[in-house]
């Protein structure tokens, strides 16, 4: 993807719009391309930004990272799951080889304890069957509260929308933002590109 379908907004930026991308990026840090796009409805960029879970939940940031990436791998953006590997893969400590397991087919990624591959696999069967088996929801409850449930869930719906937006309006990749492993969505996959140097953002 080289172009956006939309031309990202340009400033000067309304007062909410400039306070928004103020709050979202880090001093010095120019807004990300999804963030000026969307802009150009601003109305649905204030209401889906308000609407974010990047705040600090009832889950870890570990586990917040693991549900955004596979959620953005199971839809195909490349963008949005590229993002959230140069800002946060490294913070939240995963390996190379973990970052490469979020494109994996199937979710019994042996690079993940088996307590994170319950993740994995959440993301996987709301993607495919937007439900959650009886079966893997007890497997949830042993390790989660209900509370948690709650943002996981929510958590894996609001990267599909995130997703839908970065493919449907072919956002460009950011320059600094990690690219899918040449042997993505294959079982056993290894190898990844490392990310380009970035900014560590706050959102």
């Amino acid at each position: 993807m080289t172009s956006s379908r939309v031309a990202p907004l340009e400033p000067p930026y309304s007062e909410p719009v400039a306070a928004a991308l103020d709050r979202l990026m880090p001093k010095g840090v120019p807004p990300l391309s999804l963030f000026r796009t969307l802009a150009v409805n601003e109305r649905v960029f204030l209401h889906v930004m308000a609407g974010g879970l990047l705040d600090r939940g009832s889950i870890t940031l570990r586990e917040r990272e693991i549900v955004i990436d596979r959620a953005c791998a199971r839809c195909g953006s490349e963008y949005e799951w590229g993002v959230h590997v140069a800002f946060f893969a490294e913070r939240v400590g995963l390996t190379p080889e973990q970052v490469v397991a979020t494109r994996a087919a199937g979710a019994d990624a042996a690079a993940f304890p088996a307590r994170e591959r319950l993740l994995l696999r959440l993301v996987d069967e709301l993607h495919d069957a937007a439900q959650v088996s009886d079966g893997l929801w007890t497997a949830l409850q042993a390790e989660w509260t209900d509370e948690q449930l709650i943002e996981l869930v929510a958590l894996t719906g609001f990267y599909h929308l995130i997703s839908f937006l970065t493919n449907a309006l072919r956002i460009p990749l950011e320059s600094y933002g990690a690219r899918f492993p040449p042997s993505a969505g294959t079982e056993g996959a290894d190898g990844t590109r490392a990310p380009h140097t970035s900014p560590r953002a706050g959102t």
